[in-house]
């Protein structure tokens, strides 16, 4: 399909879609990770748009006529690709503050490392855990799910045609408060095994008061740390599989609540 025969009512419809779909592609991890050229996912948005173009058929009275009703038709575009990103980062970001607990309890909460993909400084426990999270999404395919589901968003919420409701706030609103739930969940090994530990410190504190608790300590928890991290990584394929299976079942929910 060539996009310089398209019809007018057509090329709005193929803007909207690359709005949409742009959108969700730089907000997710791997597409739109730092490492990639910004001209590389655009061109990937570009052409997952061109895919979808002839499946999407919005009715002709939806554009309209002036400047201020397109820019309220690209700002509902703006905000469900958002929230689909959003949704899809969640437990990503569950993994990465589960590592940042773990870091603190063993005393990296300084110690932090480049991410490449945002530029920025993050704890070495929430990039190992993070990086995993993501080899494990691609080897559980849940990139295609991914992409299914955004294809499935035009046939449920059309072009355009997204509204706000309670149901939505209170939705995202539950979703976002699982991740602190499941951050706790997948560091609680590793934050419990500490805590004992420092609490077995303090305990040696009191009874040989001449130990240097701190120099003995200090390795001591990174080593127990470690240990149990790894275990906290084992459950992370468990919470990993848990949601690729119900991740489309969980956007399609929220996608309804937009109608």
């Amino acid at each position: 399909m060539e996009i310089l025969s398209l019809s007018p009512e057509q090329f709005k419809s193929f803007v909207l879609i690359l709005i949409r779909v742009s959108i969700v592609l730089f907000m997710v991890p791997v597409f739109g990770s730092g490492i990639w050229p910004n001209m590389v996912k655009a061109g990937l948005a570009l052409i997952i748009s061109i895919i979808l173009l002839p499946v999407v058929e919005p009715a002709p009275a939806l554009f309209p006529e002036t400047i201020l009703g397109g820019a309220g038709l690209i700002l509902s575009e703006l905000v469900l690709g958002l929230i689909i990103g959003l949704t899809i980062r969640l437990i990503f970001t569950a993994v990465q503050l589960a590592g940042q607990l773990v870091g603190f309890q063993m005393g990296f909460a300084i110690a932090n490392v480049l991410d490449p993909e945002s530029g920025s400084q993050s704890s070495i426990l929430s990039q190992m855990g993070y990086w995993v999270a993501i080899l494990i999404f691609l080897l559980l395919n849940g990139h295609h799910v991914m992409l299914d589901a955004l294809a499935d968003s035009f046939a449920i919420v059309q072009v355009g045609s997204m509204g706000l409701s309670d149901g939505l706030f209170d939705k995202m609103l539950e979703v976002s408060g699982d991740m602190f739930t499941m951050a706790v969940k997948l560091g609680a090994p590793a934050i419990a095994a500490l805590l004992m530990t420092s609490a077995a410190f303090g305990i040696i504190a009191k009874v040989v008061p001449q130990m240097n608790i701190l120099i003995a300590a200090f390795p001591v928890k990174i080593v127990v740390g470690l240990f149990f991290f790894g275990f906290c990584l084992e459950a992370l394929l468990h919470f990993m599989r848990h949601y690729v299976a119900g991740f489309e079942g969980m956007l399609k929910t929220i996608m309804h609540l937009m109608l």
